[in-house]
């Protein structure tokens, strides 16, 4: 009856649109192979913007923004690619771009996108910034490969931007972190420090885990939705959990909740590109309910999305962590 009970509390912390997938690539206004792992933000003007990666038939990803006035239906999607690798100036991205995590930077004015390019050496972190999600600054290479699942808190922490990102240590076993690293300018990054370690042995997120959407600012620190991966003799297994990071100095773990959350349960999250995968880069948070809506890629092939409460999931992480 116990276990019983805390699964049904898994549920309740997200909860699966009724009619989900939201996006698959038969909306798409050109032909692609698959669209999945979409960074999302709330406009000025109410409407959701997802800014999707849409994998081609050659195998090459590159990002297209949809647009919909409450975030579920009627998206409204850019006819041609939004942001296109362009490896003769950049030649990190000559296999594609990946995965970007959205944040709003009031100083600036203006968004971050921060994403993967996938260069002849393996995954890295590149940054862009832009006002419309219609021109791009590229400010190119942040962490050099192997390196992803990174965003760029959107405030400064005694003078200094913070990027929480994920490389992959060769040594032991190819053994994945969630790290944090600082900048004065956005360009030169160092004090590199550890914050979420992969744990070992049968643990759910043993061995290599990531950062999922951008960080949640709340009272009581950053929340965290991360993935964990589960190696199997099926292959595979991601899903999430939950931490929160010290609202003035995000290198400081408050809480980290042992057990995953959120799983690959429906027949569009098991089966696909890559089965048993649910993959978050995007969350919206309302400022006056408090609801949560989380973006996923499903199975790398369709985007679905969740909703949960900001105040539940800190109370959860209060007595599982």
């Amino acid at each position: 009856m116990k276990i019983m009970a805390v699964n049904s509390l898994f549920r309740e912390l997200f909860r699966r649109y009724e009619n989900n997938p939201i996006l698959t690539a038969a909306d798409w206004p050109y032909r692609a192979n698959s669209v999945f792992n979409a960074g999302a933000t709330l406009l000025a003007s109410g409407e959701t913007l997802l800014l999707v990666r849409v994998e081609d038939r050659r195998g090459i990803s590159h990002l297209t923004v949809a647009r919909s006035e409450d975030g579920i239906r009627n998206w409204r999607i850019d006819s041609q690619p939004t942001l296109m690798p362009d490896p003769q100036n950049h030649p990190e991205e000559v296999w594609g771009i990946e995965d970007p995590r959205i944040t709003w930077v009031e100083e600036l004015a203006q968004f971050a996108v921060v994403y993967t390019s996938y260069s002849t050496s393996g995954p890295l972190v590149s940054l862009a910034l832009t006002k419309d999600f219609r021109h791009f600054e590229r400010r190119g290479v942040v962490m050099p490969p192997e390196d992803k699942d990174a965003a760029l808190f959107p405030r400064r922490f005694n003078g200094r931007w913070a990027l929480i990102h994920r490389p992959i240590a060769n040594f032991p076993a190819n053994r994945a972190n969630i790290w944090i690293s600082l900048s004065p300018d956005m360009k030169h990054w160092g004090d590199h420090t550890v914050v979420l370690e992969a744990r070992r042995g049968a643990w759910w997120d043993a061995n290599k885990i990531g950062l999922s959407p951008q960080p949640i600012e709340t009272p009581e620190g950053w929340l965290l939705i991360y993935h964990g991966v589960r190696m199997t003799p099926a292959g595979c297994l991601y899903r999430l959990g939950l931490a929160l990071l010290d609202l003035n100095d995000p290198t400081k773990v408050l809480r980290r909740g042992d057990e995953w959350v959120f799983g690959p349960e429906e027949p569009y999250e098991r089966v696909g590109d890559v089965g048993d995968v649910v993959f978050p880069c995007g969350v919206t948070v309302d400022a006056k309910t408090r609801e949560v809506r989380l973006y996923y890629g499903a199975a790398d092939t369709s985007i679905s999305m969740a909703t949960g409460n900001v105040e539940a999931l800190l109370d959860w992480l209060k007595t599982n962590s």
